[in-house]
């Protein structure tokens, strides 16, 4: 989070409103937001390429959409929570968002790409058996 991004916070008109999951896509809520982020770059995922990634900067969540359905397959990571129907996630309704919803990566299509749950599960399950204190002390 930059200088920049909390000035314009303070100064945009921004707003947020709940959506729910289960229909368009599941959300696999990561803690914390540097984790979340460390796994899009492991699977090589651009914020450019339009893959809807929310980050919440006050509750220390990034929140990575995956296709309806599958937010299961991320499950079971600790740090990993997963919402689908019946849950809501806060989405920013203008560019800027806040510092509780802000668009890390914004979906740039309709539909947008989605990232695959089944992946995102395995890289964050590898990222924790690397950073592992045993891990670290066989190295």
């Amino acid at each position: 989070m930059t200088d920049h991004r909390v000035a314009q916070w303070r100064t945009a008109p921004c707003g947020s409103g709940w959506v729910p999951c289960g229909r368009d896509w599941d959300a696999v809520a990561i803690s914390p937001v540097l984790r979340g982020l460390n796994a899009l770059t492991a699977l090589r995922l651009s914020p450019r390429r339009g893959y809807p990634v929310l980050a919440d900067h006050i509750g220390g969540v990034l929140y990575v959409m995956v296709p309806p359905g599958t937010g299961h397959l991320a499950a079971g990571v600790p740090g990993v929570r997963v919402l689908s129907t019946g849950a809501e996630v806060v989405v920013p309704w203008g560019p800027q968002g806040s510092p509780g919803a802000h668009w890390v990566s914004p979906p740039r299509e309709d539909p947008p790409p989605l990232v695959r749950a089944d992946k995102l599960g395995e890289v964050l399950r590898r990222l924790d058996a690397d950073s592992s204190p045993a891990r670290r002390a066989a190295s």
